[in-house]
């Protein structure tokens, strides 16, 4: 039996949470090393690291989701051509599905907003 469609709204506030979890993961590691970043960060991963956490930030409480997640979302497109990319065409082989997936789910995030449990919605901005 399929999820009824009355459950879009709270499916959506769940991803956004969810994703803006794992998203504030990232910016975690590069600042406090919860858990440790692999390596030395240098300017464009400071950046990448404020975006993490304070669009992590932002997304799970649902504030601003449209924005943020269109930045976020901006982002991961760079970071997927920068880092991945050249590494193959298969984003499977070259490291890359992670930061792929969360492009698109930004992306539709941007445009679908932050769901009826977000900071959004209580604003009346959803």
């Amino acid at each position: 039996m399929p999820i009824p469609a009355s459950w879009s709204p709270r499916l959506l506030s769940l991803l956004r949470i969810v994703a803006g979890l794992a998203f504030l993961q990232h910016g975690l590691s590069k600042f406090f090393g919860i858990p440790p970043f692999p390596m030395p960060l240098n300017p464009l991963l400071y950046t990448a690291g404020a975006i993490e956490l304070v669009g992590g930030a932002l997304l799970v409480i649902g504030l601003f989701t449209r924005p943020v997640a269109f930045i976020a979302s901006g982002m991961c497109a760079v970071g997927y051509f920068l880092a991945h990319a050249g590494n193959g065409f298969f984003p499977a082989a070259n490291g890359g599905e992670a930061i792929l997936l969360y492009c698109f789910i930004f992306l539709y995030l941007a445009a679908a907003g932050g769901g009826s449990l977000s900071a959004d919605a209580a604003r009346g901005s959803a």
